[in-house]
């Protein structure tokens, strides 16, 4: 542990104690000998301006009176902390597909001083940290920072909608609930007010926004929920009913450990297969998704649910009826 994390460490060690700490315990949490826990309090206490009170014999602590209106002077994290920001910026970095990325620039210059700072110099792979999406979509940034403001600002929005079903293009004047990030792509949860009813709007269809002077709608959270996320996947609802679906022993070490959904119930079977049951409302992603498990799924019950995978199977099957 070098002295930048040891000074974090005992700063940290001192918040949360409730007693002088001794010098012997920061010995053994530091990892250092005597001299040097006494050249960190120093440093601490006079470079930093803490409010370090104690002796070596009866230990040290923080003055309670100053200790909560004390905060180190920056932004200090761990070496283990500094990774994990650096991963976590690289995966929102290039998740977007380059989106954002003028805004996340300065955020980036920071993580490299800090990188510097901490490595004396020496080059970080970041090549490393790879992310790779899986089916994101093209978003406009300009459309994105428009829609994000507008939720956290709580005023009204309106905007082009292209519905990805039909291709038609309709204007809307909705009130923002949520901006929602579901399967690597963005979604806006909102109050159509033309509509009068609560709709689900993917961003990348959005198009020509434009902030409104109005004040947004504020729905209960319970109400967002029962509706937003009762249901199985974005395309949710009131729930319509429970699909059971059983996975092979092969792949049920796969699905016992994925989140389906919130409210989910599964179990192993006696044959070592596993059963999954969920809420459905409208069931085309759930049965893509069973569909992605081909011959190690099959979905039980209801029994319509079932014979609608049974025709959607037979319809792929005939595109390879020709095939030689």
């Amino acid at each position: 542990m070098d002295r930048y994390e040891r000074i974090i460490a005992m700063h940290r060690t001192f918040q949360a104690a409730r007693r002088p700490v001794t010098v012997a315990h920061l010995q053994d949490e530091l990892g250092c000998s005597r001299a040097t826990v006494y050249r960190d309090l120093a440093f601490l206490r006079d470079g930093l301006m803490a409010p370090v009170i104690g002796d070596g014999d009866a230990g040290f602590s923080y003055d309670r009176a100053e200790a909560e209106r004390f905060e180190l002077p920056g932004l200090w994290l761990t070496s283990e902390e500094l990774h994990a920001l650096v991963a976590a910026q690289q995966l929102l970095a290039r998740s977007g597909g380059g989106m954002l990325a003028e805004v996340l620039a300065p955020l980036q210059q920071r993580i490299d001083r800090l990188l510097d700072e901490h490595s004396g110099g020496k080059r970080w792979p970041l090549e490393r940290i790879r992310v790779i999406p899986h089916r994101t979509r093209k978003l406009d940034e300009h459309v994105f920072r428009l829609v994000a403001s507008a939720v956290l600002e709580r005023h009204t929005l309106g905007f082009d909608y292209r519905a990805r079903s039909t291709d038609e293009k309709t204007r809307r004047s909705v009130s923002p609930q949520r901006l929602t990030h579901y399967r690597d792509n963005w979604y806006l949860d909102a109050w159509d007010d033309d509509r009068e009813a609560l709709r689900s709007f993917s961003l990348d269809r959005i198009t020509a926004p434009k902030p409104g002077e109005g004040r947004a709608r504020d729905l209960d959270a319970a109400e967002l929920n029962a509706h937003l996320a009762s249901s199985y996947g974005i395309f949710s609802g009131a729930p319509k009913g429970w699909a059971t679906i059983r996975f092979s022993a092969k792949a049920a070490r796969w699905v016992a450990e994925e989140h389906w959904h919130s409210q989910q119930q599964g179990q192993f079977l006696p044959d070592g297969r596993y059963e999954l049951k969920v809420p459905y409302s409208v069931p085309r992603e759930l049965l893509m998704d069973v569909l992605h498990y081909g011959a190690d799924a099959e979905l039980v019950e209801p029994k319509a649910l079932r014979m609608q995978l049974r025709t959607l199977l037979q319809l792929a099957i005939s595109n390879y009826e020709d095939a030689p």
